[in-house]
């Protein structure tokens, strides 16, 4: 058990999108270490599963649920699902969403990205979770402080994070709502790119000298929707090791 306290209760209850590897993964392990039961989803069932297996020893309860998130009876049916199971949920990581290497068009690009957390966002706030609800959204430096290559990638985690302010401002009397920003992280989804040029052309420019690990991500997510965090509204939070300072 982590001797890390954020003031979470135990038993109290984080549903988790894109759970099934990466920083979603680490997210879970951490916050099971932390005493909060998970409702965890993901698209890939075997990588969810994986995840499952990992925090089952520690977390008080785990639910799992195989969805995309785009699809609104999805969401709806995983929400009812994980509440059966787990009671309550007081709070949400909107973690999933499609790598910026995918190729694609650009209007379903923001559709999938900004319209799945909006969906799972209402549909969980919905269910009254309760004082002390706090929701963390999964964004990027990309489109926030720098641009990237990918027009629908950069767009897609600038428009999360304007959804995020617009929450933050308008219904923080039901949850308070902030985006963790990270920069370039050690996950699946980027294996081998610290050795490419472009890699070590980014690396020489962190003032860290490294990649985030999913770990730096995952604690700062757990801080923001922490009781500890409970005056902190509306922020864009970057993990970047210093690397938008140097921009």
């Amino acid at each position: 058990m982590s001797k890390v306290d954020l003031g979470f209760s135990s038993g109290e209850t984080l549903l988790i999108t894109g759970a099934g590897s990466g920083i979603g993964r680490a997210t879970a392990v951490r916050a099971a270490e932390l005493g909060l039961s998970l409702s965890l989803w993901d698209l890939n069932p075997a990588g969810l599963e994986e995840t499952a297996a990992q925090v089952r020893a520690t977390a008080p309860v785990v639910h799992t649920w195989v969805a995309d998130v785009s699809d609104g009876d999805a969401v709806d049916q995983g929400i009812a699902s994980a509440i059966e199971s787990l009671g309550a949920i007081r709070y949400l990581h909107n973690n999933a969403g499609p790598a910026s290497s995918s190729s694609l068009p650009f209007e379903r690009a923001l559709e999938i990205c900004v319209g799945s957390v909006r969906r799972v966002t209402d549909t969980w706030a919905a269910t009254n979770p309760g004082d002390g609800a706090a929701m963390v959204a999964t964004t990027s430096v990309a489109g926030n402080l720098i641009g990237t290559d990918s027009p629908w990638y950069s767009a897609s985690k600038a428009a999360i994070m304007g959804y995020v302010r617009h929450l933050a401002a308008y219904r923080a009397d039901e949850f308070r709502a902030n985006g963790v920003a990270p920069g370039m992280t050690d996950t699946p989804r980027l294996v081998g790119f610290a050795g490419s040029e472009t890699g070590q052309r980014v690396l020489s420019r962190i003032p860290l000298r490294r990649m985030a690990s999913p770990d730096d991500i995952a604690w700062a997510t757990l801080f923001l929707l922490s009781p500890l965090a409970s005056y902190i509204n509306g922020v864009l939070l970057p993990v970047d090791g210093g690397w938008m300072v140097t921009q």
